[in-house]
């Protein structure tokens, strides 16, 4: 591809703190964050220009420069202090206006918006209009399955999500933008049934990992990582935002299961805490521990550092995903690409893509008895904890690698883009 051929891509990623090296853990700063960066780093590789597109607050700097084919663009809107994507309702239209304005004062130029989740989705779709170009939206989570996953919630929690606004500007920017790009195909029905939106508008691209960092390592690496990180081959580790929906409280529900089958065993928890309310779910679940009887089998692990992430899949046992709601379930997959057996909800995306006994082990962990004894399953017979561990890292690296979805979901752009040429044209004529 020359050097004038090569598309432009945005992506738009709203919340969260987005930056070239994400500070992961932080508020509304996890899977998602990832995926964006990592999708957009590959579309560099390809030939591409992108930029991602985020907000600017505290102390940011208006952009990043990753590399000559990508950059982190920051747009400022809603002050300076950090707003969690609930409470960011009211303020898109001034990013829109923002953005625009940007766009416009620097003649940056466009072939295919790329948004994420339904705050950049609805902003991004405004943008898109405004330019004439295609708009590829990939929802991540739906406001529908959260709103029905949280059946049950005080009224006063209900109320900060506001969904029945989500679900209805999802419904009508899933209609208007060009095509959706869903992670699972569970989501790909749901949005089917519930948003009634005909499936040849989608098309199923799942998340990605990076195949060169996300590996398996010889013993004598993970004797050293278990020796740097406190960690042994009978703890079950899990990591995270502290959310509700992680499903902490789940796996310490299953513990004392887990203990009649496996004594030995140790919950590791490294649930990163920022805010109040991230506190107080931490201090909820230890003592939900202490009532079980279960605290002293706890190891309370916060933030992981970034380069410390691989090492940490290859030390435990056993990896567990307990969410209650998980649209897809990304450190699964780093896990299991590390060679760790791995153990995943069924309250998602992920396990209906994995061969059961194979790849992975699958259970309810809103059933404690069933998901302590698929964690114990790979910790009592070597056999499954082997082919979980190989299989499961094939699979994980061969399916999920960034190059390849990333070559997946540039198809796509390329079938919308220059849709809008006729009437870019059009404008400049009438101009």
């Amino acid at each position: 591809m020359t050097k004038q051929n090569i598309g432009s891509l945005l992506m738009i990623s709203l919340h969260g703190y987005v930056a070239g090296s994400p500070e992961l853990g932080k508020p509304d700063t996890g899977g998602q964050v990832v995926f964006v960066l990592e999708l957009a780093k590959r579309f560099a590789r390809l030939g591409y220009r992108v930029d991602v597109m985020t907000r600017q607050f505290e102390d940011q700097p208006a952009e990043d420069i990753i590399n000559e084919n990508l950059r982190v663009v920051r747009v400022p809107f809603a002050g300076k202090e950090f707003v969690r994507k609930e409470d960011m309702h009211d303020w898109y239209g001034d990013f829109v206006t923002n953005a625009l304005a940007m766009i416009r004062a620097k003649n940056l130029h466009y072939d295919v918006i790329n948004s994420h989740y339904w705050d950049a989705g609805v902003s991004g779709q405004k943008i898109a209009e405004e330019l004439q170009i295609p708009h590829i939206h990939t929802p991540h989570s739906l406001g529908w399955w959260k709103e029905h996953d949280m059946t049950g919630a005080g009224d006063e929690e209900m109320a900060g999500y506001r969904f029945e606004e989500r679900i209805q500007r999802e419904f009508v920017l899933y209609r208007n933008c060009d095509h959706v790009i869903s992670t699972t195909e569970q989501q790909t029905d749901l949005i089917v049934e519930h948003y009634q939106l005909p499936k040849e508008h989608i098309t199923m691209i799942p998340p990605g990992i990076d195949e060169g960092r996300f590996m398996p390592a010889t013993p004598g690496k993970v004797e050293d990582a278990r020796a740097r990180h406190d960690m042994k081959d009978t703890d079950i580790y899990v990591v995270g935002r502290a959310a509700e929906n992680k499903g902490y409280d789940l796996i310490i529900e299953a513990l004392p299961k887990i203990l009649e089958l496996q004594p030995d065993a140790r919950l590791v928890l490294a649930a990163g805490a920022n805010s109040e309310s991230d506190i107080a779910l931490l201090n909820q679940w230890k003592q939900t521990a202490a009532d079980m009887g279960v605290g002293d089998r706890i190891s309370w692990r916060g933030y992981v550092e970034d380069e410390d992430l691989a090492d940490l899949y290859r030390a435990p046992g056993i990896f567990a995903l307990p969410s209650r709601y998980e649209p897809f379930g990304m450190t699964a997959v780093e896990a299991m690409a590390c060679g760790t057996p791995t153990v995943v909800t069924v309250h998602g995306g992920l396990f209906e893509q994995i061969e059961f006994g194979k790849h992975a082990l699958i259970a309810d962990p809103k059933r404690p008895e069933e998901f302590a004894t698929m964690v114990n399953m790979p910790m009592q017979y070597p056999w499954i904890r082997e082919t979980l561990a190989v299989e499961g890292a094939r699979f994980a690296r061969r399916v999920f690698g960034w190059t390849g979805i990333a070559r997946r979901t540039l198809q796509v752009f390329e079938h919308f883009k220059g849709r809008y040429d006729d009437l870019q044209t059009e404008d400049m004529l009438l101009g």
